[in-house]
């Protein structure tokens, strides 16, 4: 099993527990809106260390970072599975090609 399969177990595990007990329940009991702050706020602190050039901090943020996206997911109901289908259809569209092809959506 891979680590996000681990964590995003984990995750789904401690979502039922009680919230005074686990950050992750305590978290997804905020609802959504409070999840993508928290993401919102990882993401920045994940620039900020990236164009310090901290590699120590780039990498912890980073982890900060997956762990809010995977609890922001379980709080809209989103496998990442779901997410990672979408980018294995994208896997041989060039980027520049894709993005294109949004604009063009309805």
């Amino acid at each position: 099993m891979h680590i996000l399969d681990q964590l995003n177990k984990t995750i789904i595990d401690r979502a039922s527990d009680p919230i005074d007990q686990s950050y992750t329940a305590s978290l997804l009991a905020k609802g959504t809106e409070k999840c993508a702050q928290k993401l919102g706020e990882e993401a920045v602190e994940t620039v900020i260390a990236a164009v310090s050039n901290n590699r120590d901090e780039m990498i912890s943020e980073s982890a900060d970072l997956i762990y809010h996206w995977l609890v922001l997911l379980k709080s809209c109901d989103i496998s990442p599975d779901e997410v990672f289908q979408k980018l294995a259809k994208r896997q041989n569209t060039s980027g520049l090609t894709e993005k294109a092809s949004r604009k063009q959506q309805p």
